[in-house]
């Protein structure tokens, strides 16, 4: 069975319902970093469960809690289960924000505040779309879960000890990541894995205290020390120059290279007025990293490890002038790493690189680490998604067999052997993390009714 029309009409007799709901879950400040309005927002999100007959309830874990839903379905024998986050990112800069960025401001047709798109467009949409099958039919074609968690802002913390202490309440047959973007050619987007990641600190310690300038003549400088160290791992070809980096790195399979073809060939069209530079503009990058083809590019995006400086820090960075060695130099890194990389390992390997170079006095610190994870592209999962992205918007979804950014799949792999699949409200305008962060009220609408005719079609 799959959605009928009248059910879509449904959606848009109810539509301004279905965005006053997200408008209140957005002026819910839910800022994991600084502990401001995590309890209330869980609450919200509980209520709103439940008011559509959905069970809910919330589980408190060593940090910001989970919101949990289920209801039973006609098929007792399937279960998919849907992760989100209600947690946000801090609104800073606040002065580079239109409006207010927790106020669920519309202009233009479109939304803006702070988790709008990441991720609290998708947990209400999701919740609206389950909940309005259960409205109009009486009960669900399959078992549906609600994974909603206080904490991917800040890594995910305590979420993989609540999957693995709680399997047999989470366990399901198919899972829908919290992500998911309208391409520039207009075609809706899906991905089929995340990127892992490892988040460290390297420090140089130099004197006790900032001293005068004129001592670098005699005293060595730990913010050109780190400089040096830092020039060790990567060169300006872009190659990581960490012996073994690249060993485990797996080439993308013929289908998935058939997928990103498939993308390429879209994004490239003329007929939307879009092409793939239109997101590079909107950031004024007037051109890409590499002078490679828009599919070598893509490849190159999905399937490539990277080794990115986040920030570092050192002396004086105030206005004007003034003349310090400083006392130590701290920079942040991220390494996004691709299937079948272990960020443990890369980790080590790290570190064995900066000691046989002669920076053992390099401190290094890990803060988060997460594993590479991919669905197979021909999994029933993916085949449901990518039918009810047709039915919806009428047009075939470009699939990325994986996504540029990192997140917490891994523990549902290792736990729940749970294949996933994204799917959202977002487009690539959305500007997640950012000031101005937005969704279009369109992709709303349309994602409410892909949910519901993607829960058909499992």
């Amino acid at each position: 069975m799959t959605t009928q029309k009248a059910e879509w009409q449904y959606i848009d007799d109810h539509f301004e319902d279905f965005v006053s709901q997200l408008r209140e879950a957005v002026r819910k400040p839910s800022i994991a970093a600084q502990n401001i309005g995590m309890d209330e927002c869980a609450e919200y999100f509980r209520a709103l469960l439940e008011s559509y007959g959905i069970r809910a309830r919330i589980i408190p874990t060593a940090g910001h809690p989970v919101v949990f839903g289920e209801i039973e379905g006609k098929d007792r024998g399937k279960t998919v289960l849907f992760y989100d986050h209600y947690d946000v990112q801090p609104p800073d800069p606040l002065d580079e924000w239109e409006s207010d960025p927790f106020a669920g401001e519309i202009r233009d047709g479109k939304m803006y505040g702070r988790g709008v798109s990441d991720n609290k467009g998708n947990a209400c949409a999701r919740i609206q779309a389950v909940g309005t099958l259960l409205r109009l039919r009486g009960e669900l074609p399959v078992n549906v879960k609600f994974l909603i968690e206080g904490e991917e802002e800040i890594g995910s913390t305590h979420l993989a000890e609540f999957i693995r202490d709680n399997k047999d309440l989470l366990r399901a047959d198919y899972g829908v990541w919290e992500s998911g973007y309208m391409s520039p050619d207009g075609r809706p987007g899906m991905y089929l894995g995340v990127k892992g990641i490892l988040y460290i600190e390297l420090e140089a310690q130099g004197p006790s205290r900032d001293m005068h300038s004129g001592s670098a003549a005699t005293v060595p400088n730990p913010a050109w020390r780190l400089v040096w160290a830092l020039s060790t791992i990567k060169n300006e070809k872009e190659e990581i120059l960490i012996p073994g980096f690249y060993d485990a790195v797996l080439s993308p399979t013929e289908r998935e290279m058939e997928l990103i073809r498939a993308a390429v060939e879209g994004r490239e069209g003329r007929t939307t007025g879009h092409t793939a530079s239109t997101p590079r503009r909107q950031y004024g990058i007037h051109s890409p990293l590499a002078d490679l083809s828009p599919l070598d590019l893509r490849v190159r995006s999905l399937f490539g490890p990277t080794a990115n400086i986040c920030g570092f820090r050192s002396g004086y960075l105030g206005e004007g002038q003034k003349t310090v060695l400083p006392a130590k130099a701290l920079v942040k890194m991220d390494f996004r790493l691709v299937p079948e990389q272990d960020p443990e390992d890369i980790y080590r390997r790290l570190r064995k690189h900066l000691d046989d170079n002669g920076f053992d006095d390099i401190k290094t610190r890990v803060i988060t680490m997460d594993y590479p994870v991919k669905t197979s592209a021909d999994h029933p999962v993916v085949k449901a998604a990518e039918e009810a992205a047709l039915a919806v918007y009428g047009k075939p979804p470009s699939i990325a067999p994986t996504q540029g950014g990192s997140g917490p799949m891994h523990p549902f792999k290792e736990y729940l052997n749970l294949p996933m699949v994204a799917f959202g409200v977002g487009y690539w305008g959305s500007g997640n993390h950012g000031p101005n962060e937005n969704i279009r009220l369109e992709d709303y609408r349309q994602g409410i009714k892909m949910a519901m005719d993607f829960i058909d079609r499992l």
